[in-house]
């Protein structure tokens, strides 16, 4: 996940709280003063769509876990509501060299860790250094790509000690790619990025983030009441005294409270225990016309990845892969079971993200005409890719998640592709959420529901995924001119906007004609969001804003 600065940050994704909300009237958080200013303590109160898979910044992977950790630790950088890079734990922003190789940072002297201890580059060193070994086997790893000696480091070639980032002193580090990132501003406010305490680290072990007292925290929240991962529905964020941006944190705390159950959320929020839920599907539909419903876009796409990893895996057979895609009508599909703005996939990258140095928006310039529902066409692919694998027959399971949007999702995909294509059995699995995550990586499924946001405002956010080898390519999809063409965006044609996004566009009509996945749907989020949180704002990365909540009061 890399990069923006040329090509525009349009895309929208994940939860972010940044600006303040209207109305004076007496809430569960304190009223408002005549001044402006809040009175009683400020609680918000957020419905979260599932439970927590990790703590740890070197092993997140999900947005739940992004938007958290977002809130309780801090970078050098942070994305402000305009959607720029500023400065954060950084002093000021970096001086960068002629050559774009070496970046120069001062570090804040007044940022301080939740136990006391400065922060200093040296705790930038050791958190880079952590995630990049592979010991750690951090699945966020290859984002570190750019960095000097970090492909080497990550293949055992050299020593975790030589990667490109050096404490010059306690307040200035030195970092140093290998290549020229125009992106890499963006990676500076990214999670996998943060600094990590390596006392606190090395005393818990393996027991390290397994709870909230675990760990020690630089952001505006400290985590509290979180008793472990995939296992606690509730924990809070608990305003960080001693973040050194304290005075400008108006809430004091941020209630958790985690449901799979779409109508359990409504519920805490009609029932005044919510102050932000997600809605899909017939509840979506039902609440659409309240004042407190709101639907944002996201840049997150959602696509079948199929197990392809074994010589003999039918999934490498494209005939058959065509046959899947073209039984989805993914019209019907995002207008009666989703219901809540998602709209038809245009590719795998979704539309919005990013715009070309001459202002073109990535999903028209691939000229691409979407995933066409075409029943007839789908059984005539279906009889090629029978006669090719010499089989009669297919039996497989649907991998997917525990929500009630999941299960739905899986009962139209299993239906849809069994009615059409004769001789085909689908099965389904709804599974826990940190479940699904880890069947997924290490490959033990048929088929399984992904959903990808975007890091940064970029395709390669996207396109990077699907590179032989990757380790979020889990269906093991390969191809060669593919690789090559994401190879080339990332090195040689780096720096020169219009080349890079001309292999970006191949690559899209690669993977698109291909179908090495199969996209479904660009998904927008249905929400209830009550007038003390109306300013939602959201942000490409994926994951909350650094403003967040943090900074959002009631007026």
């Amino acid at each position: 996940m890399k990069k923006n600065i040329l090509f525009g940050l349009l895309a929208t994704s994940a939860l972010a709280l940044a600006a303040c909300s209207t109305g004076g009237d007496t809430t569960e958080s304190g009223a408002a003063s005549g001044s402006g200013e809040p009175s009683g303590e400020q609680v918000l109160n957020y419905v979260e769509t599932g439970m927590m898979p990790t703590a740890d910044l070197s092993l997140a992977t999900d947005t739940i876990s992004f938007k958290a950790l977002n809130s309780v630790y801090e970078g050098l950088y942070r994305v402000n509501a305009d959607q720029q890079v500023e400065p954060a734990g950084a002093a000021e922003l970096a001086e960068v060299s002629e050559d774009g190789l070496t970046y120069t940072l001062k570090l804040r002297e007044d940022a301080v860790w939740s136990n006391g201890d400065p922060v200093t580059a040296a705790d930038y060193v050791y958190g880079w250094q952590r995630t990049v070994d592979p010991a750690t086997a951090s699945q966020y790893a290859y984002l570190y790509a750019p960095v000097k000696n970090a492909n080497d480091i990550m293949e055992g070639k050299a020593e975790v000690s030589s990667l490109g980032i050096e404490a010059v002193s306690d307040y200035e580090l030195k970092i140093t790619l290998d290549v020229a990132t125009p992106y890499f501003d963006y990676l500076l406010a990214f999670v996998s990025f943060f600094p990590q305490h390596q006392a606190t680290v090395e005393e818990f072990g393996k027991d390290y983030a397994m709870n909230s007292d675990n760990a020690v925290y630089n952001g505006p929240f400290t985590l509290t009441d979180f008793d472990g991962p995939g296992s606690d529905t509730e924990w809070s964020y608990t305003k960080n005294p001693d973040y050194w941006d304290a005075d400008n944190v108006k809430l004091d705390k941020v209630n958790v409270n985690a449901v799979t159950e779409v109508a359990t959320g409504l519920n805490l929020f009609q029932d005044g225990q919510g102050d932000y839920t997600t809605l899909s599907g017939e509840l979506a539909q039902q609440m659409s016309s309240d004042p407190e419903f709101v639907t944002v876009p996201e840049g997150t796409t959602a696509y079948l990845e199929m197990n392809q990893e074994k010589e003999d895996s039918p999934w490498r057979n494209e005939n058959l892969r065509k046959a899947i895609s073209a039984s989805i009508d993914r019209e019907s599909f995002v207008n009666n079971i989703l219901a809540n703005g998602s709209v038809a996939a245009p590719g795998i990258v979704p539309g919005g993200l990013a715009v070309s140095p001459e202002g073109e928006e990535f999903t028209e310039a691939t000229g691409l005409d979407g995933f066409k529902y075409d029943p007839e066409a789908a059984k005539k692919y279906w009889e090629e890719a029978k006669k090719e694998l010499g089989i009669d027959s297919l039996t497989f399971e649907i991998l997917s998640d525990d929500t009630d949007g999941a299960k739905r999702s899986t009962e139209y995909l299993q239906g849809a592709i069994s009615d059409t294509l004769d001789g085909v059995n689908v099965k389904v699995a709804n599974v826990p959420f940190s479940v699904r995550l880890d069947r997924s990586t290490k490959g033990d499924f048929d088929m399984v529901i992904s959903l990808w946001g975007a890091d940064y405002a970029d395709p390669s956010s996207f396109l990077d995924l699907f590179t032989t080898g990757n380790s979020y390519n889990r269906g093991n999809w390969s191809n060669e001119e593919y690789d090559k063409l994401v190879e080339a965006a990332a090195t040689t044609d780096a720096n020169n906007p219009e080349a890079r996004w001309k292999d970006m566009i191949e690559a899209e009509k690669v993977i698109s004609a291909d179908l090495g996945v199969i996209p479904v749907y660009q998904r927008s989020t249905a929400t209830m969001q009550s007038s003390r949180v109306h300013g939602l704002v959201h942000h490409a990365s994926g994951v909350a804003l650094d403003f967040k909540w943090a900074y959002m009061t009631e007026e």
